[in-house]
């Protein structure tokens, strides 16, 4: 296929086989015993997408639970006045909409692509099949949920600050969960453009708070990204002594 007739095509029209490095990538699967696993595999379908693309839209149908493989999405919806809010970023090794696709109701977010990334979706009914066969993946999808309502509750706590720098700092931590985005590690990768969206503050404002961060100690700006140094203080946005 020619390469720019491949670009054209919509993000569902880009799916194809996952890798195996993919694979690798996707944290529940090694939860899995042999017969799951290889009944997971075969339905397991990756995406290709460009910045802007949506994996999930507002009224939609569910047919996937979706995961990051790489790259970067945002969790927002738009009020009546027009306005997004955001409501989660969604770095490697997440994956997100389990409560949509264990109820079957269509989706109450937008799911869009900030840059070039990979998503990998399970189909429903084999999401389903699982929860109904496999104990590794029951628990997986519990601390999902689990944390996913930590992180909402913790989201809806930050709005309300006033405060740019705690927003930044509350809002890098949430990053940083191991149990949702097990494959961010130390190092995130992330523009100041990309988190200010995430934030909800202007690319300016991000920097100053960064460079606040960084000279508590608390963070490492490093190339194409952040290193995080210590997680407990972004998380309580303790300024070190």
């Amino acid at each position: 296929m020619d390469p720019r007739t491949h670009q054209d095509l919509s993000l569902h029209q880009r799916r194809r086989s996952p890798t195996p490095q993919e694979l690798d990538g996707i944290p529940w699967l090694h939860l899995l015993l042999p017969a799951e696993r290889e009944r997971a595999v075969a339905s397991l379908l990756v995406g290709d997408a460009k910045a802007g693309d949506y994996v999930c839209r507002v009224g939609r149908p569910v047919t996937y639970w979706f995961g990051v493989v790489e790259g970067l999405l945002k969790m927002s919806t738009d009020n009546a006045q027009g306005q997004t809010m955001t409501y989660a970023g969604l770095p490697p090794g997440g994956w997100f909409g389990e409560g949509t696709t264990i109820k079957r109701e269509p989706y109450r977010y937008n799911i869009q692509a900030l840059r070039k990334s990979v998503v990998a979706g399970l189909p429903i009914d084999s999401f389903h099949w699982l929860l109904d066969h496999s104990i590794g993946f029951n628990r997986f999808v519990m601390n999902q949920l689990n944390e996913r309502l930590g992180q909402f509750i913790a989201a809806r706590e930050i709005d309300r600050l006033n405060n740019p720098d705690v927003r930044v700092a509350r809002s890098l931590a949430s990053l940083f969960n191991p149990v949702l985005y097990p494959g961010v590690g130390e190092v995130l990768r992330i523009t100041q453009q990309e988190l200010a969206y995430l934030v909800g503050l202007s690319r300016q404002r991000v920097n100053e708070a960064l460079a606040a961060l960084e000279a508590q100690g608390t963070i490492r700006v490093e190339y194409g990204g952040l290193r995080v140094l210590d997680l407990a203080a972004l998380r309580s946005s303790v300024t070190p002594p």
